[in-house]
């Protein structure tokens, strides 16, 4: 969604985005969401053994059920950074306390950037004043250009609706265009919602939208180190609180959902050096399990991944991917399409129009569908091409 024809707002949040000189004097770099009052939250880590200073002082954090401000630095990670990285982050932590005059608790912090090296603590403390000075109800682009590192364009989504009988506003912004990999969610992103929620139902709510969007992409299969999801419920919509197994759940759910899917289609549009969006979508399994692993499989590979790049009609390496997924397969029953051109049946190449499969590979969103014949599940998956520009971009990222 564009920010350029209409500013973005959710009630009870404010935020703001400035430049400390972390990365150049005319980039954001650090940004600040904050709710006016103690906010429900609920989140989902990175499953990288290699955590994030921010990221293990949040997981003990929200376990109290309760946040009221983010701070994000880019351009230093502040991972792989032992105590001292530790410390740094506490040291930022302890400053926006005193500026917010909140408890220190309540404070959620996020780093991105280049791995190894220490937080520059004094640039970010040296600009908190005036981050907390310029905090408006309009700031949530301004926060959002402070989190991006290679994104080529912002990435917020909206949805306003009805729920427990109030108006209710849900709001994401996300970053993130490599490393790119589920088993959390993916990236950096945060939802702000006026609605009124308990904390087990926000919880249980999250992760199954986290789960249904930000764990069904791939850019390169490069899972980080700082990948985080945070949502922030501050109830100022006054609706009738929303519970776990209650019908109306199922609506947050939804708008949650619609947001997420938004933020998480962009961040797959906006791979570093892509030219495709591609979908995987794999039916017929015996299992969801088995249907993710020939997804991911196909979505990882690096010969399928140059293969769309290069507008190359070889099909031959999606089944070569399917086939080393581990799964159990009936050859005689996998079926492979490309763009609706069916390529492949009982186990041998379909009559199909060369033409029609080449124009396919040329278009800009590509779906690839598999059929494997053994059941009902099944599980789908958006990714990237691999281009000459991803390689260029990774190779000079810290130069």
């Amino acid at each position: 969604m564009s920010t350029k024809t209409k500013k973005i707002s959710v009630p009870g949040f404010l935020a703001n985005g400035i430049s400390v000189g972390i990365k150049s004097a005319d980039k954001k770099d650090v940004g600040l969401i904050y709710s006016t009052l103690p906010a429900k939250v609920a989140a989902v880590f990175t499953k990288n053994s290699f955590k994030a200073a921010p990221l293990l002082i949040n997981a003990e954090r929200i376990k109290k059920g309760t946040a009221q401000a983010i701070i994000t630095n880019s351009g230093c990670a502040n991972a792989a950074t032992g105590k001292e990285g530790y410390k740094d982050a506490l040291a930022v932590s302890a400053q926006l306390a005193k500026e917010l005059q909140i408890k220190e608790e309540h404070i959620l912090l996020a780093s991105t950037g280049i791995i190894g090296q220490r937080l520059p603590v004094k640039k970010i403390t040296g600009g908190i004043g005036k981050l907390v000075k310029g905090l408006n109800e309009q700031g949530i682009e301004d926060a959002e250009l402070a989190m991006m590192t290679t994104d080529k364009f912002p990435k917020i989504a909206i949805r306003k609706g009805i729920v427990g009988a109030r108006d209710i506003t849900i709001c994401g912004i996300a970053k993130g265009a490599g490393m790119i990999e589920p088993n959390m969610a993916t990236l950096l992103a945060y939802v702000m919602t006026d609605a009124l929620i308990d904390n087990k139902a926000l919880n249980t709510v999250f992760h199954q939208a986290i789960d249904a969007t930000f764990n069904c992409i791939s850019v390169d299969g490069c899972m980080s180190t700082n990948d985080m999801a945070i949502i922030m419920a501050n109830g100022l919509a006054g609706n009738n609180p929303l519970e776990r197994a209650q019908a109306r759940l199922q609506r947050f759910r939804d708008m949650l959902c619609d947001v997420l899917n938004e933020l998480c289609q962009a961040v797959v549009k906006d791979g570093e050096g892509a030219t495709k969006f591609v979908t995987i979508s794999v039916e017929g399994a015996k299992s969801r399990s088995d249907a993710r692993r020939a997804a991911y499989a196909v979505a990882n590979s690096n010969l399928v991944k140059t293969a769309f790049y290069g507008q190359d009609p070889n099909w031959g390496r999606i089944i070569a991917a399917l086939g080393a997924s581990g799964i159990s397969l009936e050859k005689e029953r996998v079926t492979l399409s490309v763009g609706g051109v069916l390529v492949y049946s009982q186990d041998s190449p379909a009559n199909f129009n060369t033409q029609k499969l080449k124009d396919a590979f040329k278009k800009d969103k590509i779906e690839v569908r598999i059929g494997l014949g053994g059941g009902d599940k099944s599980y789908y998956v958006y990714t990237s091409d691999l281009s000459a520009e991803y390689v260029k971009i990774n190779a000079d990222y810290s130069t």
